[in-house]
């Protein structure tokens, strides 16, 4: 049995917009940027992303995404602006991102976990 050798990735986003940045944390928490890539084994890296509350978007989506969230009862139908959605934690706007963005399947939970977010510049992961 081979052990996973598991690097840390450092993400500004300060430096890119959500999507460019989101389908590249998707790629490094899959395991898509190493060699010995393998579809059904979970062999990717932590992903630190600094700066949440600086994130850009582009165009009108932050008066224009919403984000959904219906309980299944009868108007029970709950949307959020992006705009509102950062003032209050910007940091799940990433991991939605990133959480849409990888496969849907039982490796989807445990690659989510390593993405590891901060509001500010300040962690204490070492990069590599």
């Amino acid at each position: 049995m081979k052990t996973i050798n598991r690097k840390y990735h450092l993400f500004d986003a300060k430096k890119e917009n959500l999507g460019r940045m989101a389908t590249k944390i998707a790629t490094v928490l899959r395991g898509k940027n190493k060699v010995d890539f393998t579809p059904n084994i979970d062999g990717g890296d932590f992903a630190v992303v600094i700066n949440t509350d600086n994130l850009q978007v582009t165009g009108n989506k932050l008066d224009g995404k919403l984000y959904h969230h219906y309980s299944g009862y009868p108007g029970g139908i709950r949307s959020v602006k992006l705009k509102d959605q950062i003032e209050k934690d910007s940091r799940e706007v990433i991991k939605a991102a990133v959480y849409g963005m990888l496969p849907k399947n039982k490796l989807r939970d445990l690659m989510i976990k390593r993405l590891l977010t901060y509001k500010d510049d300040k962690h204490e992961h070492k990069i590599s």
